[in-house]
């Protein structure tokens, strides 16, 4: 399948999202990807439930929001009611992740699973076939614009490795520093979804810019 393009709206403007989610929809991007920080997971605060409301008014592409937050249980209802079409939980803010992946599918969306730069791949061997999509961190969260951290390619092969041997359907997203730089490796490595928040908001051309990450 065709590598999927997801930029990342924390590096929009945020007094200009309804611009930005416009100009999105024009382009070839395939997936929002909203990040919701809570200060607490992450040293940092993005955002909140209403402005991921006023995102869903004007994207017309699937909504993919990583909760980068503590407890993120109580609050899958409310992401699954606001239009979220993939919903990602952190491994390290689960206790019991089996249950949190078959609740959000219960709401009708998509499970995924983000691993911190630090947390191995082995980690996800029992559960792997439970999962829609699987989150690669490759920078520490909480920030836009960080350096890709280079050990992500091996993690991207070991976890295509596992995905096969289990004989499972789930998709490898790559979240963090990703440019054209980078980008042919990794789908070499066997990723299927590119975030990028930087590399295209920063850009003269967005648009342009998310459709050169289309052709590679």
């Amino acid at each position: 399948m065709p590598t999927l393009i997801a930029p990342s709206l924390l590096a929009a403007d945020f007094a200009n999202l309804q611009r930005d989610s416009e100009m999105l929809n024009k382009s070839e991007a395939d997936w929002f990807h909203i990040d919701i920080m809570d200060g607490v997971f992450v040293p940092n605060i993005s955002f909140g439930m209403p402005a991921l409301k006023a995102i869903a008014k004007h994207a017309t592409k699937p909504l993919d929001v990583h909760l980068m937050i503590v407890n993120p249980d109580q609050y899958i209802e409310t992401f699954a009611e606001l239009g979220s079409a993939v919903l990602t939980v952190h491994y390290e803010a689960c206790d019991h992740l089996h249950r949190t992946l078959q609740k959000i599918k219960s709401c009708g969306m998509k499970a995924g699973v983000a691993l911190n730069p630090h947390t191995p791949i082995t980690v996800l061997e029992s559960i792997i076939k439970d999962v829609d999509v699987v989150c690669l961190m490759s920078v520490n969260p909480g920030f836009g614009g960080q350096s890709f951290i280079e050990e992500t390619y091996t993690k991207v092969r070991t976890l295509k490795t596992l995905i096969r041997e289990k004989e499972s359907a789930t998709l490898i997203e790559i979240d963090g520093g990703v440019t054209n730089k980078n980008a042919k490796q990794l789908i070499n490595a066997g990723a299927d979804v590119l975030v990028a928040g930087s590399y295209v908001f920063g850009a003269e051309d967005p648009i342009q810019t998310i459709a050169g990450l289309k052709e590679i």
